[in-house]
């Protein structure tokens, strides 16, 4: 029977021992991809027996690889799926046709690359990263979804060839690490772009344009962008998605370009095979989230009283989200609010609803901004609410003053949408009590 106590040891262990951004932020990052490299070839490679698709940017990489995943799957292909953060269980980020990573797979690959990370150090990221790629080929999947996991030039999943490159949109994120105007921070992503192979770009702007064409011309790499495409009228409502968010019209396009492009690849067509069919890919897009259990896209967590969260967590896609919330139908608005510490909170907090009632609070993390400095920096712009240091906390006080009518969003933060899915994990029917 698999030791399920000495499993959490493990992971702990390398979370502990190689701290990841998740938990500590900008300390865990390691920008470079020399121990990768290494580590790379101490596998043997692994990522060159399969197919890649590689995919960077600010916003929606996450929908985009999902979406892609669910598609590729759809047709009746092996698709490795590569992602970060997770939400609640580490083998989130590494799944084939949306069944994640094995436990046991993950505790063999610690034990026995546990001397060589302890002689070379690598980030967490990079284990994780080796840890997928290794899985994908032991599995023997047809195709991967590679997801960078910051930036895109220095990003230890830099290391592949893949058939397309994908550059879902570049704002202002991360600037300590990828500069401090889009100029800047396109450069990075699009370090991604390798010598002849194709790229997508879901959105991009003039200053960002001309970073892109300059990288494409210099690798004679054909570069499409889905804002110009066929697909540039496209609306997330024109198909069914179980993928919500008014955001997800841009990067629907960007699927359905990259998908086109892919299509003019007799590689590509090979590994789809008969499968590969508009209805196929309809269903695809149709059950994304399904197909690959991809949660925290303005997702509800309850549907009487409404409670929506989503993962948005810069002034970019904020910006949408909150758009949107406005445009719901409410009697009264309340916000549970979080963030990490090393969000501009000067770009968020005049985005914020000033009709909401705000539980200001912070997830479990060394990371999270104090829910009191982040109350002070609201009320200051006169937005009313109260400090609950706790999601659930902040849940239940939601619980004590809710009237029929109201209106419940949880996000600012990946992990206090984390923590508030766990809580309505656990607590079925919460409002029914």
């Amino acid at each position: 029977m698999f030791d399920t106590v000495k499993y959490n040891e493990e992971l702990e262990y390398i979370f502990n021992q190689f701290p990841s951004y998740q938990k500590v932020g900008k300390v865990a990052y390691k920008p470079g991809i020399e121990t990768m490299t290494d580590f790379d070839k101490q596998l043997g490679y692994p990522h060159k027996k399969y197919a890649t698709i590689h995919i960077a940017g600010t916003n929606g990489k996450g929908s985009v690889s999902h979406m892609l995943a669910s598609v590729l799957a759809q047709t009746g292909t092996r698709v490795g799926l590569y992602t970060s953060p997770h939400l609640n269980d580490f083998r989130e980020r590494i799944k084939i046709n949306g069944e994640m990573v094995s436990k046991e797979f993950v505790f063999d690959f610690i034990l026995k690359w546990k001397p060589y990370m302890l002689e070379k150090k690598p980030s967490f990221f990079e284990i994780t990263t080796a840890m997928a790629f290794d899985y994908f080929a032991k599995q023997k999947v047809d195709i991967a979804v590679i997801e960078t996991g910051l930036g895109g030039r220095l990003d230890s999943t830099n290391v592949i060839s893949p058939m397309l490159s994908i550059i879902t949109n570049i704002a202002l994120d991360h600037c300590e690490h990828l500069g401090f105007t889009l100029g800047e921070i396109a450069r990075e992503k699009a370090g991604i772009i390798k010598a002849g192979t194709p790229v997508v770009i879901g959105e991009a702007l003039n200053s960002t344009k001309a970073v892109f064409e300059r990288v494409a011309d210099d690798k004679g790499s054909l570069i499409v962008y889905a804002q110009s495409s066929l697909f540039k009228d496209i609306l997330a409502s024109d198909y069914e998605l179980d993928l919500k968010g008014e955001y997800q019209t841009h990067n629907i396009r960007t699927v359905l370009t990259s998908l086109a492009l892919l299509a003019q690849n007799p590689q590509f067509l090979k590994i789809v095979g008969e499968g590969w069919s508009d209805d196929n890919i309809r269903l695809g897009l149709r059950f994304a989230a399904r197909n690959t259990s991809l949660r925290g896209r303005w997702e509800y967590l309850s549907q009487n009283p409404p409670v929506i969260c989503d993962t948005g967590h810069n002034a970019n896609g904020l910006k949408i989200v909150f758009s949107q919330l406005r445009r719901q139908k409410f009697k009264r608005l309340f916000i549970i609010l979080g963030f990490v510490a090393d969000k501009d909170l000067d770009k968020i907090v005049g985005i914020l609803p000033k009709v909401a009632y705000y539980f200001f609070t912070q997830a479990s993390i060394s990371r999270a901004l104090d829910s009191n400095v982040l109350a002070s920096r609201c009320k200051g712009v006169d937005l009313d609410g109260l400090v609950v240091p706790t999601v659930a906390g902040a849940i239940r006080e939601y619980k004590k003053i809710y009237k029929e009518g109201d209106l419940l969003f949880i996000g600012g933060s990946t992990f206090v949408v984390a923590e508030a899915i766990e809580f309505f994990e656990k607590n079925d029917n919460f409002f029914a009590n």
